[in-house]
């Protein structure tokens, strides 16, 4: 697991707009962002492409946590309150629905300082090698 998380840590467009990494277990990604003023829209607030790049770093850590290659399929947003500059944003993915060939995930983003919720994403993955070694009974 060290060595998928240094991996998915150094994901040079994560990096480009500081996103850190903070938990990597299988099915689960915590990661989290510190808002620049240069993240911000012509309203003020930060940018909903920013708080989705935050969401769509987690779900691609949570989908790849297993170590099985895992790309996405489709993913949405929900946005729920805005943010501010110098706010740090924190996503988590949450596994779903882990299947064969595909996995749902669930990626919550919210203000650290507050708690509150700023953006709901799903996400769904498609896994390309994951029908070698299946276990008896997986799913599509």
């Amino acid at each position: 697991m060290e060595e998928l998380f240094a991996r998915i840590a150094a994901d040079p467009f994560a990096q480009s707009l500081g996103i850190t990494l903070e938990e990597l277990r299988p099915g689960y990604a915590r990661l989290r962002m510190e808002t620049t003023p240069q993240m911000l829209n012509f309203h003020g607030s930060v940018h909903g492409g920013a708080i989705f790049s935050l969401g769509d770093a987690a779900f691609a850590a949570a989908s790849n946590s297993h170590g099985v290659p895992a790309v996405g399929l489709a993913i949405e947003a929900q946005y729920l309150a805005p943010a501010s500059p110098g706010q740090v944003l924190v996503a988590e993915a949450q596994e779903e629905d882990l299947g064969r060939r595909t996995a749902l995930y669930r990626i919550v983003v919210t203000n650290r300082a507050t708690g509150r919720k700023v953006a709901v994403l799903q996400g769904r993955v498609f896994r390309s090698d994951a029908g070698k070694g299946a276990g008896e009974g997986a799913r599509e």
